[in-house]
């Protein structure tokens, strides 16, 4: 039985199918560290889970709004301008089911087939494989250690610029001075921007800035997309938000509707308190250990060059000296070590491996880490 032209060669994210197999051999019995992405140890904050529980003592759970109910995107937008210094109001705010739903959303209303979109490289695979889903021309960017006026001149004419910050898997956190170049980018070449704040709270080093904290983000055409799932440990929770220009808000609204309606009220229960907790000392303290842990454990090791993030649930490792297919490296891994990582080729660059280090306990970290070290070093001696 054939399947439709837009989906025939569409595949299921590397980052997801990864984290699929885990759960089967662990259903099989089978023992599996996961590093392939960040799943939390921490629970949701307690004042989440108090709000929601609270919810489930109302008799009715009605729909909402399709966008989100309107006292939430009202307090979503006066995070936005408290914290994220943007111009925001209720009408720019559309309540998502995740960060993935408001990246398609956003694409969806912003582009036409064909249109060229740019997506820094290394880069979530998401922004990949749904601008593949909706026919845009993708042109792949080696993102340099800073960015500069040369660098954005550099770029060919697009339509719709995509910049992650803080980054995912470097950790990178843009510097104001980078983003101002951004923005000057925008203006001179027309071009608009998806701008994807999901680890907005993750910030080891430096200061988070928003790329909309200008007075005419309006004006540019600037996407915003927030998340819980990381920032608060909310992963299966599903709760997200953009911010965008009022038209495209109104669009996505559109075609969200016939899609899923309105987020869950629950969701939004949770995203309200989620995102009214601001900063998370706690968390942010716990993964400094461990990221500091990892990154001390891999020190020694001849074949993997591997820095401190200053942002972010992730580790990203050069093993290219050792090998550039990292996708037999993380199968070997995962078939003879039971421990799954993410390869590189993934995120658009052989030869790197992204590790995510904040599940499970201490004891846990340290055997999966071992047991990549005790595979590079099989490798490194074979």
């Amino acid at each position: 039985m054939q399947v439709s032209k837009r989906i025939a060669a569409a595949r299921p994210l590397a980052t997801t199918a990864m984290h699929e197999r885990v759960d089967i051999l662990k259903l099989q019995g089978e023992s599996v560290i996961d590093f392939s992405i960040a799943i939390s140890h921490f629970p949701a904050p307690e004042s989440v889970r108090a709000a929601v529980a609270e919810a489930l003592q109302e008799p009715l759970l009605p729909y909402t709004a399709v966008g989100g109910a309107p006292a939430l995107r009202a307090k979503l937008a006066a995070k936005l301008r408290d914290e994220n210094r943007m111009a925001a109001e209720a009408c720019h705010v559309i309540v998502t089911n995740g960060a993935k739903q408001a990246l398609y959303q956003s694409l969806y209303v912003m582009t036409d087939p064909g249109d060229t979109v740019i997506v820094f490289r290394p880069h979530w695979p998401a922004y990949v494989a749904t601008s593949g889903l909706l026919g845009l021309n993708i042109v792949l960017v080696d993102q340099p250690d800073v960015i500069d006026a040369a660098f954005m001149d550099r770029l060919p004419r697009a339509k719709v610029l995509i910049v992650n910050n803080p980054h995912n898997p470097t950790g990178k956190v843009f510097t104001r001075t980078e983003l101002d170049c951004i923005t000057d980018w925008l203006r001179g070449r027309g071009c608009h921007a998806i701008v994807d704040e999901s680890y907005e709270k993750l910030i080891f080093e430096g200061v988070h800035h928003s790329l909309a904290a200008c007075a005419d983000w309006e004006a540019l055409g600037i996407v915003t997309i927030f998340s819980a799932s990381q920032s608060y440990a909310m992963m299966g929770w599903r709760a997200g938000f953009a911010a965008a220009p009022a038209v495209w808000v109104k669009a996505m609204e559109a075609l969200q509707g016939p899609i899923t309606a309105a987020v869950p009220a629950l969701s939004q229960v949770a995203a309200e308190a989620a995102f009214a907790v601001g900063d998370v000392p706690e968390l942010l303290a716990d993964y400094r250990v461990r990221r500091d842990l990892v990154v001390d454990m891999f020190a020694p090791v001849p074949w993997i060059t591997m820095h401190a993030p200053d942002s972010g649930p992730y580790l990203w490792g050069d093993i290219s000296g050792l090998t550039r297919d990292t996708v037999a490296f993380a199968e070997t891994l995962i078939e003879e070590y039971r421990v799954a990582i993410m390869p590189g080729e993934a995120l658009g660059c052989p030869g790197f491996i992204r590790i995510g280090y904040i599940a499970d306990d201490e004891t846990t970290l340290r055997k999966g880490v071992n047991a990549i070290i005790a595979l590079g070093n099989r490798m490194a001696e074979g």
